[in-house]
């Protein structure tokens, strides 16, 4: 009973983030070239510890999924002229083999992470456990510089959407700070008494 109350209260959810467990979830993701990438879940987000303080693109993909085809361009666009504001990550989630998939990024050029789905299934059983998600694609989660989620999104969206996320999120998380103004030819005084 109480696992269909689980279920049911899941799918009454919108798609964000429901709360983690109290221990966080980790994740080791390996992409196509190697890298690997520590994800831990967080209350209300995924904390990507190699891209900490940048803008979290995850986006979960297939090569044979015409939408996702036609943000390729665009990902590639934004990771090159805010290659040190966001991050891209793209789980192909279509079962393309490992050694088609690295032909089809390398004929792309694609320039970010991609890592394939089968090195992934539990991460993207967990992201569908906590947003919602149906497995639709492609489907776009967008994280601040602190790995807050700040929405997902089913479909395509515009270069020119996704550059405005990157540089009003950037404006967030580090607010400027005025300084007291001085009047010249005094000096503070920051003697304590």
């Amino acid at each position: 009973m109480k696992i269909v109350l689980k279920w049911l209260l899941l799918a009454l959810l919108p798609l964000g983030f429901v709360q983690a467990a109290q221990q966080p979830d980790r994740f080791t993701l390996q992409t196509i070239d190697g890298k690997t990438l520590h994800v831990e879940g967080l209350k209300n987000g995924l904390l990507f510890k190699e891209l900490k303080g940048k803008v979290v693109f995850l986006e979960f993909w297939g090569t044979h999924c015409p939408p996702c085809l036609m943000s390729i361009p665009h990902y590639i666009d934004l990771n090159k002229k805010y290659k040190d504001k966001m991050a891209m990550v793209a789980i192909e989630v279509q079962a393309t083999p490992p050694e088609a998939l690295k032909a089809f990024v390398k004929a792309k050029g694609i320039n970010y992470n991609v890592i394939p789905g089968n090195n992934a299934s539990d991460f993207t059983d967990y992201i569908m456990l906590r947003t919602g998600w149906e497995g639709s694609i492609p489907y776009l989660i967008i994280l601040d510089p602190q790995g807050g989620f700040v929405t997902g999104q089913v479909g395509l969206l515009s270069k020119k959407a996704l550059a405005g996320v990157i540089q009003q999120l950037h404006k967030i998380a580090k607010p400027k700070t005025a300084k007291a103004p001085t009047t010249p030819g005094k000096e503070e005084n920051t003697t304590r008494q």
